[in-house]
């Protein structure tokens, strides 16, 4: 299993921004800390602003913050919203699903199995969680955070 790199800048920003939970931060501040498009991620923004996870402004002052406590949010709920089709083989899309076997196999449920599981066990833990050590963030640090 692979998640998108859309997800993984969505976490990566959902990250940033809760571990400054009392500043705006800017797109181009987010892709400079991890040497990222700031192309991509203006869309990965977007669609975080969209879901409700973050709120952005723009102007003087303005920027990205998020929308609730970073102990509110689950990462397993945050990686499913991101990737709404998570789908890890063909026939988990009907639409799309062309497998000649899919109308009797069980691996298809063996593997939902595993999916579900892998999202509970993200939900085990928040994105507090995840920005626990500041040593990921060394500007909080220099600023003495």
């Amino acid at each position: 299993m692979q998640l998108t790199i859309f997800t993984d800048y969505g976490l990566r920003t959902l990250m940033y921004v809760a571990a400054h939970p009392d500043l705006r931060c800017s797109v181009r501040e987010v892709a400079d800390h991890y040497g990222i498009s700031r192309n991509h991620l203006v869309k990965v923004v977007h669609r975080l602003s969209l879901l409700g996870y973050i709120v952005s402004s723009k102007g003087k002052g303005g920027g990205i913050r998020l929308a609730q406590p970073a102990e509110l949010l689950k990462l397993g709920d945050l990686v499913r919203a991101l990737e709404p089709h998570m789908q890890l083989v063909e026939c988990f899309d009907p639409e799309t699903n062309t497998c000649r076997i899919s109308s009797g196999c069980q691996l298809k449920h063996f593997l939902a199995e595993a999916s579900d599981a892998f999202i509970a066990s993200l939900n085990r833990h928040t994105l507090a969680d995840a920005v626990q050590n500041k040593l990921l963030f060394p500007e909080l640090i220099a600023r003495g955070c």
